[in-house]
């Protein structure tokens, strides 16, 4: 699974105000809704739905929210980095800045588990991390997250 194939240029976010974890999530549907032609409030009731079961913060400031959505027809990604950290529940405990939210088809559950392993895997390094949080644009830390990042020794 290739980000690239995830992640299109109007699914990203620079600097994203949310003051707390529901506005973050509102604001990734929001962006999802115009990106893919769906319903924010559709996609905010699922993600918050998947947020019941257990926070999808998984540390360093990050999370990867998803959830499965009608009206898709693959897997879609959408990327913010939040201005100031917002408590996510994140299994650290450390306030989150970087959002990969992925939304996928509602039986595509082999795709959506590849999905997320691949932006978990991307995520962990700690030097990509630093320059998503230091990129200037939109375009910029979508570069990032397209191009092939070697693993991390961490």
């Amino acid at each position: 699974m290739d980000i690239g194939d995830l992640l299109d240029r109007a699914a990203v976010g620079a600097r994203v105000n949310a003051a707390s974890k529901r506005q973050a999530l509102s604001i990734v549907s929001e962006i999802a809704g115009r990106a893919f032609e769906l319903k924010p409030a559709d996609i905010l009731t699922k993600i918050l739905q998947r947020e019941r079961l257990g926070s999808t913060g998984v540390g360093h400031g990050v999370a990867v929210p998803h959830c499965r959505l009608r009206g898709l027809d693959r897997v879609r990604g959408v990327f913010v980095r939040l201005e100031t950290p917002v408590d996510f529940g994140a299994v650290d405990e450390q306030p989150v800045d970087l959002i990969f939210a992925l939304l996928a088809p509602p039986n595509d559950v082999s795709e959506q588990l590849r999905s997320l392993a691949r932006v978990a895997r991307i995520l962990r390094q700690a030097d990509l991390r630093q320059q998503l949080r230091q990129a200037r644009s939109a375009d910029a830390m979508r570069a990032l997250l397209v191009q092939e990042q070697r693993p991390s020794a961490a």
